[in-house]
Order: structure tokens, then sequence, then C-alpha cells
């Protein structure tokens, strides 16, 4: 089947689903748009590669970055390969020198991967005439709400003060509690934050 290559166009406020985001991929060499909707912290993940930002400790993808490059296993593609009732489904294409792999992931977590290993995110044109958005100005052709793209820029900080404000809003004992769940449920980043809240009024 034949491949087409795609760029991140940007990424959007979800206009169908609350707390979520429109992740916008573009045909590298046409008009047509592919928004797939993911959650906050993927948002906040690719975001923070794409504006190069460093946070205080390494987010998931950064750790399996690391780990890659430790073995010297290569990244070279990502291929959003099929799509059933509305979901994406995506694989890393990886190799050691040796041998290449197939690895299942989300498309979500296979885009953050892919902007942390700057390798090429290809789909099927099947997929593209399925849920593609074709954008030309001069034919009269309606965008898609989800289609208009925020800087990842005003994403990340809009992601970020409303963890902050969250936490803010919750009394300590609150908070403990929030950390006991988050730890029981190994949800280790957002433990982390939590933490640093706690650590933060402890200065205070």
């Amino acid at each position: 089947m034949k491949k087409v290559r795609l760029e991140i166009v940007g990424l959007s406020y979800s206009q169908t689903q609350s707390g979520a985001y429109a992740l916008v991929l573009g045909e590298s060499a046409g008009t047509r748009r592919l928004p797939i909707i993911i959650g906050g912290f993927e948002a906040q993940a690719i975001a923070i590669e794409l504006e190069k930002m460093s946070p205080s400790r390494p987010l998931t993808h950064d750790l399996f970055r690391a780990f890659a490059d430790t073995f010297d296993v290569k990244m070279s593609e990502v291929l959003i390969y099929n799509l059933v009732e509305g979901i994406f489904y995506a694989k890393l294409l990886c190799n050691d020198g040796t041998r290449e792999v197939e690895i299942d992931a989300r498309t979500s977590d296979a885009i953050a991967l892919a902007v942390r290993f700057n390798c090429p995110i290809f789909t099927f044109e099947f997929i593209l005439k399925s849920a593609g958005i074709v954008l030309d100005d001069e034919t009269g052709v309606a965008i898609n709400a989800t289609t208009d793209t925020t800087p990842v820029s005003e994403v990340t900080e809009t992601v970020l003060s409303a963890e902050k404000e969250e936490y803010k809003d919750k009394s300590s004992e609150e908070l403990q509690s929030m950390l006991q769940r988050a730890l029981d449920d190994e949800q280790y980043e957002m433990a982390s934050k939590i933490r640093d809240e706690l650590n933060q009024r402890k200065k205070s």
C-alpha cells in the first residue's frame, strides 16, 4: 500500500471532548490534514519536545529515548497503519543494526517518540481518504473546527497552568491522598507534580 509522509501541523483544543486535544498532522506534499484526538498528558509531551523545553525530570518518552540510545536502538519511522471505529493504530519501526522490528504503540505515544527521535511519520493513503480533511480555501471546503491549530507553546503553558491551579485549590490532606492514589496506580509523573506542590508549600 502507498505510504504518505506526514508532518506535525499543530495542536488544538478538542471541540468534541473536554480536556482532550486534537493533534493535527498534515500531508507533506499536499493539503490534507489528519486530526487525531489525544489526552492532555500526551499533548504536553509532544509540545514540550517541539518547543525544546527541558522538564526537571525525564518524562516517560524521554526515558524511552534514553533507554534506546543506551542500547543503540534506533527508531527509523512511525507508521499509522489502521483506523478502526475512530481509533488510530500505530507502530514504531526500530532496529539495532542487525534486525528491524515493529512495536505496537498508541498513536499519541508514537508521535511523542517520533519528535524525540527526529524520525519521519507515515500513514497509508486509505486512512487519509477516510479521515483526512482537505484544506483548500479556493474550493470553499469548510474547515473542521478541530483543525484551528494553537501554537504548541500555548498548549504547553495552558496544560501546565491548569495542573498547577488544580493542585493549588486542594488542601495538603487532599494532595496527600491524591499522591497515594497516583502511586498506587503507578502514575509516577502525576505523583511527582503533586509531591513538588507539597514540597513548595512546606518551604512557604
